[in-house]
């Protein structure tokens, strides 16, 4: 009885021996944590979450395909490009302190190529660049196939991608504004109306504010014409330009900031601290009137801001005084 359950227990083991031994675990579950995928269209980085491989063993590997429209029809083919960006050269320290000329800014940039978006195999995570200006609006599917000892899986649509446009607060926001009407006479300040400052964007190519004034009823006032003046000592648009000077045409004033955030850095004295306020002067020569003010004496009109553009571009900054009627 004993010699059976011996000879019994060693056929066992045998069986047990022979049969392939699983080489860990692939899950049938991956995901993202989320798999809506947002990209906003030309921010400098933005990075999807990796993959949860769900406890599959490592090492694995993924890889991205049949990325296509969510129809079903093939991908734009702007995905699959490469284009030129200009992008910080690694290992560069860039001082906005120190590095304040534009021969000094190109010795720490370089222009590369490079398609807008990119996936990577350990990870799974998608990753987009300035490139991703040029891709098309719209929602896009793509499968992932996983491999690792255990074998290899697929997985469709994993994930669908958002191309979007940035909203406004990812590009511009403003944190002062005010305006007051100067009495030519006394010099007394009376509140006026707060400007409506309006931040739009034109272009993603090239890093340029084109700064306007107008009044209530859009009519612009000619910096080039001194219609619009700085005010003593404090900081105006030039005090922010490090890299290329301020123009100044019948309608606006022009900065090509080159690097955002622009401002890049605040303004200051040795007295003061500016932050990146901002201070004009628009003389009473130049108004007609400001609702709720006497005609006489005139009024000069003293607006204060602060704003930061926080992506490069091209854009029209307009502040608006819906209280003022140019002459």
């Amino acid at each position: 009885m004993k010699m059976k359950y011996i000879l019994g227990l060693l056929l066992l083991l045998g069986v047990v021996a022979c049969k392939k031994i699983q080489n860990g675990f692939l899950s049938d579950t991956i995901r993202y944590k989320d798999n809506n995928i947002y990209a906003k269209r030309g921010l400098p980085l933005f990075q999807s979450d990796r993959i949860n491989a769900d406890g599959s063993t490592p090492p694995f590997t993924y890889k991205l395909l049949n990325l296509r429209k969510e129809d079903g029809s093939p991908a734009p083919a702007e995905f699959s490009k490469e284009y030129e960006i200009t992008v910080f050269k690694t290992g560069a320290n860039f001082d906005p302190e120190t590095d304040v000329t534009l021969e000094l800014l190109n010795k720490k940039r370089e222009v590369v190529k490079k398609k807008p978006m990119e996936f990577n195999e350990l990870s799974g995570q998608l990753t987009f660049n300035k490139a991703s200006g040029f891709l098309p609006l719209g929602r896009y599917v793509y499968d992932v196939e996983m491999t690792n000892g255990t074998g290899t899986k697929l997985f469709p649509k994993l994930a669908t991608i958002n191309v979007v446009d940035p909203t406004i607060d990812d590009l511009f926001e403003i944190t002062d504004n005010v305006a007051n009407g100067f009495n030519d006479v006394t010099g007394v300040a009376t509140p006026m109306k707060n400007p409506i400052i309006t931040c739009t964007k034109i272009s993603s190519v090239g890093a340029r504010a084109i700064l306007k004034m107008v009044d209530k009823n859009g009519n612009v006032f000619n910096p080039k014409a001194k219609e619009i003046i700085a005010r003593g000592d404090r900081p105006i648009f030039e005090n922010y330009a490090k890299f290329n000077p301020v123009i100044q045409t019948d309608t606006a004033m022009i900065c090509d900031f080159e690097v955002a955030p622009f401002p890049l850095t605040k303004y200051v004295t040795p007295t003061t601290d500016w932050g990146f306020l901002m201070y004009y002067r628009i003389p009473s020569t130049f108004i007609k009137s400001i609702d709720g003010f006497p005609s006489s004496p005139g009024f000069s009109v003293n607006p204060r801001w602060s704003w930061r553009l926080k992506l490069e571009g091209t854009y029209i900054i307009q502040v608006k005084f819906t209280d003022v009627i140019k002459k």
